[in-house]
């Protein structure tokens, strides 16, 4: 679009009569800021006249016939409203108008018929609400018409461009137009530039574009548009800007741009889009703070996190499933739920190691398969994956914190559990989570796209395409489920700390017990600590969501990618690797190492054995459900006597 400038003229006025308030350069008068309410009287050899930022409220009838020279005419910051039907008359040389600023309402038929040399025409930021079909009378010259905010609701039927044969650039920006018709634009064959950003418009007619041979941009931005049509730019050869940016396009298709060859800039609303047109040189946005257009992880920093949290997760909760063996538990059921809270953590490490490996495989071209990826049985499947993993999680640690609740605050009403029941709640919690996760990919219908909404498969926040469906899905799950579990969690943990230390045990064998379990507690407490700080944006985020409120791409990649398997690789480290029992384990490992390569053989000294009672994670028998008096235990595989004081199962 051509700037509004002045052109250079001389300094010296030539001009025989004007007004004290107005100065004068030439043949041209400026008479802005001068608090004038009517048109002033000078000399009619004039080729330049401006009334900017003045009081006039009316142009009347041959308010400028006198002027028949003047090319420039400025009234813009005025208080215009009404125009009368031969304002203009007589202006037959005038090749640039402003009005812009102004009360305008409404512009008569042929209100501009004798500016038959106008180029440009700018009446922006007035109250026009509605323009004839022959308001543009007489324009045959004109260039540029800028018609920006305004009130006007639609434009005519027709007739409205064929007085206009020479117009380059139409700017109808942040109107109120619901609705175009079919020849709305016909006979704007030299038509370079057309602004419909910011209206109200829901669909465009099949054939709107068809006579814009020559249009090379086209602004569509921010319009309630419902549904584009596969060939509805196929008319537009030679465009090579196009902006989309704010319009939600659910029925987005390749074929919707590969006729535009000669297109260079395209805007969207989503990154994603830009995977539909993959022969454009630019388009923007080029990141939803995820993804970028090289990249499936846009960051460095992205890329390098993702393979070691993957690796340290993956590797943390494998060691501590194969070490399980070598620990002789005195709770084999709560051994089950810690390596079943394990295989769950390391599926967040698999989820993060798939998205890196696709990371790789489109490093440099995600753009060309952004979209695809996200429609893909794999990025459906990595995300029912990340879903799973962290539902059982929070399930089983939800379970494990209610079995230590009830067993703390009621250490009497113990009853016991076998293995069958410990089985089923385990088997039950992974059902749960693979029907939670499965769901939305069983019935696309209901739930469409639900992982491919980024480029990392979580959906972690709602997006204005999701159907209400898959809303009310996502919220019940991240505001709903966790948000109750971990609501649990809290109470309990609150509730055992207070009835350990306000209710009085007088029993020494409880009392020691309880004592154990507490340290135990305090253990979990500090793994569940560690699931509030992951959770807790995850649940504000959510709720902004819901809320509407718009939530950045980077926000998203730095809760799904750096806060949530944050959990799942501290986890191993929380309830194993830093236990009393492990280092222990450690040292008995390399007490028997120094042993051996002192005295070379294996009867020199009796050595430790290489299992050991795991006392501090759990320190019941399971087979001893009653209250006992200590007893005494012989671990022959250590050669020792072990005191004990056995209670009632914790497994109620």
């Amino acid at each position: 679009m051509p700037q509004y400038a002045f052109e250079v003229s001389t300094y010296e006025c030539l001009v025989d009569s004007v007004p004290t308030e107005c100065l004068c350069r030439g043949l041209e008068v400026d008479c802005d800021g001068a608090n004038l309410s009517t048109i002033p009287l000078v000399s009619s050899n004039i080729i330049m006249m401006s009334l900017k930022r003045n009081l006039l409220r009316k142009l009347a009838d041959n308010s400028f016939k006198k002027y028949q020279n003047l090319k420039k005419l400025y009234l813009q910051d005025n208080k215009i409203s009404v125009v009368s039907g031969h304002a203009f008359k007589g202006l037959y040389n005038l090749s640039k108008l402003y009005l812009s600023h102004n009360n305008i309402t409404y512009l008569k038929p042929r209100v501009f018929e004798d500016l038959h040399k106008l180029e440009w025409l700018i009446i922006e930021n007035n109250k026009i609400k509605c323009i004839s079909p022959l308001t543009f009378y007489g324009l045959s010259s004109l260039i540029l018409l800028v018609l920006m905010n305004n009130a006007l609701a639609q434009l005519p039927d027709k007739h409205l461009c064929q007085h206009m044969p020479r117009l380059h650039w139409l700017v109808l920006r942040r109107n109120e137009i619901s609705s175009l018709n079919e020849n709305s634009f016909s006979n704007l064959h030299r038509l370079a530039e057309l602004d419909l950003a910011n209206n109200q418009i829901e669909s465009f007619p099949p054939y709107l574009f068809k006579d814009l041979k020559e249009l090379s941009q086209l602004n569509l931005s921010c319009n309630p548009v419902q549904n584009i049509q596969a060939d509805q730019f196929d008319y537009l050869a030679k465009l090579n800007s196009l902006s989309l940016e704010g319009i939600e396009i659910t029925t987005i298709q390749r074929r919707m741009f590969n006729p535009l060859r000669n297109l260079s800039h395209i805007y969207f609303k989503k990154f994603q889009y830009c995977g539909y047109a993959p022969h454009v040189r630019s388009c923007k946005p080029n990141t939803d703070g995820i993804s970028s257009f090289e990249n499936l992880l846009a960051s460095i920093l992205q890329r390098v996190f993702v393979w070691v949290v993957s690796a340290v997760t993956c590797f943390g909760n494998i060691f501590v499933i194969c070490m399980r063996p070598y620990i002789r538990s005195e709770n084999k059921l709560h051994a089950m739920s810690i390596m079943s809270l394990c295989c769950a953590d390391c599926l967040m490490g698999i989820y993060l190691f798939v998205i890196g490996a696709f990371d790789l495989k489109y490093r440099g071209e995600y753009n060309r398969h952004a979209q695809l990826w996200m429609d893909s049985i794999q990025c459906q499947l990595v995300g029912s994956l990340a879903i799973l993993s962290t539902e059982v999680s929070v399930l089983l640690l939800t379970y494990l914190t209610l079995e230590k609740y009830i067993f703390i605050v009621y250490p009497f009403r113990c009853l016991k559990r076998g293995r069958y029941r410990t089985i089923s709640i385990l088997f039950l919690i992974w059902v749960v989570g693979f029907v939670v996760a499965f769901i939305p990919v069983s019935n696309k219908d209901f739930f469409q796209n639900y992982y491919g909404t980024n480029g990392v498969c979580f959906p972690l926040h709602s997006e204005q395409s999701e159907t209400t469906g898959g809303q009310i899905y996502s919220v019940v799950i991240f505001l709903g489920v966790n948000l109750v579990a971990f609501i649990i969690i809290v109470f309990s943990y609150g509730s055992m700390f207070y009835s350990v230390h306000q209710t009085a045990i007088t029993a020494t064998e409880i009392r020691n017990h309880v004592k154990k379990e507490m340290s135990l507690a305090k253990r979990f407490f500090f793994i569940v600590f560690t699931n509030a700080l992951c959770w807790i944006p995850i649940f504000i985020l959510k709720l902004l969501s819901l809320l509407q409120v718009e939530i950045p791409g980077s926000i998203t990649s730095w809760v799904v990618i750096f806060i949530l398997p944050i959990n799942s690789a501290l986890n191993p480290l929380l309830y194993t690797l830093t236990t009393r029992p492990f280092k222990e384990m450690i040292n008995q490992v390399w007490h028997n190492y120094k042993q051996r390569r002192s005295s070379g053989s294996k009867n020199s000294q009796k050595t430790y054995g290489a299992s050991f009672i795991w006392v501090e994670m759990w320190p019941v028998q399971e087979s001893l459900p009653e209250l006992t008096k200590p007893a005494l235990y012989t671990d022959f595989s250590e050669g020792s006597i072990t005191t004990h004081t056995s209670t009632c199962s914790p497994y109620i």
